[in-house]
């Protein structure tokens, strides 16, 4: 390279389209592919081995400075894409996992509750803080799906309850809730990532060993739990939120506690049919578009 710092160009394609796209711009000399949600669609919580595709995607693939491009982009197979960049744009040279760690601040989740980066003094020391590094699993507390969860929990956990959080991602849900008292809570996820995750985040908060348990899904005793569980929390998404609704409603005592957060709006009401009669679900926020269900187990 003849200076710091490298090009890219863009592909709006389909999802279906992504894989052949992705093979050739590797072999033109392409040192990473980044894919982009391009119409604004969710998509949270991919499956292990995975690769997180929406139905319209936007690709962006970077090479070095130095490497001609126009072939390459005369070459790009026109009918794998919608719209295709006709030169590329140079990308200044940066340290970008100091980038990434300056764009996350510590954020108030509720009058206890404050989620502050792991290299972050608290602003508020005598605060209920956790202190996360997200790593490669989801949830951080800037998404509006995890915001609305941890004030619920804020608002609503006590001494001595016990939770369980399904889809727990960094462990942030279930953390955040044994610091604000509970007495202990159990994580469960499908992506071994997510594990790894939350037991390092535990150990940064100095969760007491027995207190909080982190499981694979597969792995996960449902039963040990059944009818035991004062709060149920899951954010994830709306149609595994549907096929999970026997097992997480088993997991409840009477009164006890459910929120559902990952569906949008207008996903709503089909949700909350799908756990009834034993559990009422009713909007108790909603933000951006996102919506926070929440009920209490009849039994």
């Amino acid at each position: 390279m003849t200076e710091a710092g490298w090009q890219e160009f863009a592909i709006d394609t389909q999802g279906a389209h992504v894989e052949a796209l992705e093979a050739y711009l590797f072999e033109s000399g392409a040192v990473a592919i980044t894919l982009l949600d391009n119409a604004d669609e969710p998509l949270l919580e991919p499956g292990p081995g995975e690769t997180p595709l929406w139905q319209n995607v936007k690709l962006v693939a970077l090479f070095p400075i130095g490497l001609d491009l126009t072939e390459v982009i005369a070459a790009v197979p026109r009918a794998l894409c919608s719209r295709l960049d006709d030169a590329p744009t140079y990308v200044p040279d940066q340290d970008w996992e100091r980038a990434w760690m300056d764009s996350f601040h510590p954020m108030q989740m509720g009058p206890r509750l404050w989620i502050c980066p792991s290299w972050t003094p608290p602003p508020k020391p005598d605060a209920v803080n956790v202190m996360l590094d997200p790593g490669l699993a989801f949830g951080t507390g800037t998404h509006p799906t995890t915001a609305m969860c941890l004030g619920q929990l804020d608002a609503l956990i006590e001494p001595g309850m016990s939770v369980v959080d399904y889809g727990c991602g960094t462990g942030i849900l279930a953390i955040a809730a044994i610091k604000l008292g509970a007495s202990v809570a159990v994580g469960v996820d499908n992506d071994p990532q997510a594990i790894t995750a939350s037991n390092t985040n535990a150990a940064r908060n100095d969760i007491e060993a027995g207190r909080f348990s982190v499981y694979l899904s597969d792995e996960f005793d449902a039963t040990a739990w059944q009818g035991q569980v004062d709060v149920v929390v899951a954010n994830i998404l709306a149609g595994p939120l549907t096929l999970l609704a026997p097992k997480l409603k088993a997991l409840l005592k009477p009164g006890g506690s459910l929120l559902l957060a990952g569906l949008l709006t207008d996903q709503a009401q089909g949700l909350i049919e799908s756990y009834m009669p034993e559990l009422t679900l009713s909007a108790a926020n909603d933000l951006d578009g996102w919506v926070l269900l929440k009920g209490e187990y009849a039994g």
